[in-house]
């Protein structure tokens, strides 16, 4: 089990990268973490919500994504509160202290999806949530040292020397763990490392002298990484425009972004340019296309923009003749109103929205979860993607849909087709849609496709663990 020190600190991308590693040494390897919180969720094989990461690390093994591989997923609703999805299905929706005391009985759940995986593999590979030393919410623990010790994983503590106080970091955990958690730890590895690693040669003496634990290798600064899809928002603070292309797009990020890896295709063409637009920033003058993504409480998310500002940025931009996409529910976004009878999002019932497609949306109880194939109706190209949403739109705008998800027209669109949205996750993903989409705006696309810079990227990954870490002895301190 690999834990880290504190949050963001490469854990995700470690496990994809070690998954990749064992999968080419003829080893079935498979993902699994216990708990995880993210509004970046994917649709398993086998029809339910899983993290992001988790989806990736799947992809890295070689193996059919499973909702086994997480079995319970927070999916952050509001400040204080978040959607529980269990083994894939969504079980209801908890404020913090009330998730703290049912995690107990979620323990039994996360078991069973370990064991499932265990008589599948060679190797289960455990990815923890956060930091392993937030003793604060120990006693229900079940994404760190509670699970460990229920499941007598051995663990591997990750330390991001990139941010500073990697020394402190692991000592301090080391010295707030209790006994039997600190037991559980036979080593550490120091991530987003660069420079002269006999630098570090002192730190990693000192580590062994406060700590005992040995030192499993000095990972450097893995530049493949940034071609991996995020596991959750805390990402975008650290993307910012990096090229100018032949398009550029703007991309709203409003608190409750989700799947906004559907823009990962788009970010890594050669000829893109793709803004992040934060609170107190206005959208490029000359932005050909804005793109409103997927979110977790869509009728919050439109009150922000309107308290931004931007709904007269956006509906401006319409005006001039720019194109304006939304998925999901930044489609839900697009239309007239948003109506949530239920408070099934939040504690307001209705909104307008920005009126840019003449429609309406409901959100209702039933959640749709699939993965679909699809077809873009003006181009007639085939897409795939996936569905998670808890609302329904309608209206006349929808008879000029843009899709056709599983033989069924899906989305809305204006009469000439600038403004338009679907429900479809993962449509760019698609290299012949993505490389008409960009081509209209003369943009000249890559010519890899999108998996197959996910492929060279976790390969290039695992060449530089090879190097950097002892993978033999890595694997077998798993027994």
């Amino acid at each position: 089990m690999f834990q880290g020190t504190g949050s963001d600190v490469g854990k995700t991308v470690l496990v994809a990268g070690f998954c990749r590693l064992a999968s080419r040494k003829g080893i079935k390897v498979m993902p699994f973490k216990p708990q995880n919180m993210s509004n970046n969720a994917a649709v398993a094989d086998d029809g339910g919500e899983i993290g992001r990461g988790q989806w990736l690390q799947a992809f890295a093994a070689n193996e059919k994504p499973s909702v086994h591989m997480n079995p319970v997923l927070l999916k952050p609703q509001s400040s204080t509160g978040s959607q529980i999805i269990v083994q894939g299905k969504l079980s209801g929706f908890k404020k913090g202290a009330d998730y703290q005391k049912m995690k107990g009985e979620l323990l039994d759940r996360v078991m069973e999806s370990f064991a499932r995986l265990k008589e599948k593999a060679d190797l289960v590979l455990v990815e923890g949530a956060g930091s392993s030393a937030e003793i604060n919410l120990r006693a229900c623990d079940i994404a760190n040292m509670g699970f460990a010790r229920s499941a007598d994983v051995p663990v591997i503590l990750i330390g991001d020397i990139d941010r500073g106080g990697v020394i402190a970091s692991l000592v301090g955990t080391a010295t707030i763990l209790d006994r039997a958690d600190r037991a559980m730890v036979c080593g550490y590895l120091i991530n987003k490392f660069r420079g002269d690693l006999s630098l570090f040669d002192d730190g990693i003496k000192a580590i062994r002298n406060f700590t005992g634990w040995p030192c499993l290798g000095v990972i450097p600064w893995l530049e493949g990484a940034s071609l991996l899809p995020p596991e959750d928002s805390m990402a975008l603070e650290h993307r910012s425009p990096k090229k100018h292309g032949k398009v550029k797009i703007a991309v709203p990020v409003l608190p409750h972004i989700a799947n906004f890896d559907d823009l990962d295709p788009l970010i890594h063409e050669s000829d893109v340019e793709i803004v992040f637009v934060r609170k107190g920033e206005c959208f490029p003058a000359n932005s050909d296309v804005i793109i409103l993504p997927g979110s977790k409480s869509t009728i919050a998310d439109m009150i922000a923009l309107r308290e931004r500002k931007w709904d007269g940025e956006i509906i401006k931009h319409a005006k001039k003749g720019g194109m304006v996409i939304g998925i999901c529910g930044g489609f839900q976004i697009l239309g007239r109103k948003i109506f949530d009878p239920d408070s099934l999002e939040g504690n307001i019932s209705e909104t307008d929205a920005l009126g840019l497609l003449d429609m309406v949306t409901e959100i209702g109880e039933r959640k749709l979860t699939r993965n679909s194939n699809a077809i873009h109706l003006l181009s007639g190209l085939p897409l795939t993607g996936y569905e998670i949403h808890m609302g329904k739109s309608f209206g006349p705008d929808c008879r000029y849909a843009p899709l056709k998800i599983n033989n069924v027209e899906d989305g809305a669109a204006s009469p000439d087709g600038k403004i338009w949205g679907t429900y479809l996750h993962g449509l760019f993903s698609a290299d012949a849609f993505r490389h008409y989409f960009i081509g209209s705006f003369g943009a000249k696309p890559d010519k890899s496709g999108h998996f197959e810079k996910l492929d060279n990227a976790l390969d290039k990954i695992a060449d530089e663990l090879e190097k950097a870490v002892d993978v033999n002895a890595l694997f077998r301190l798993a027994r």
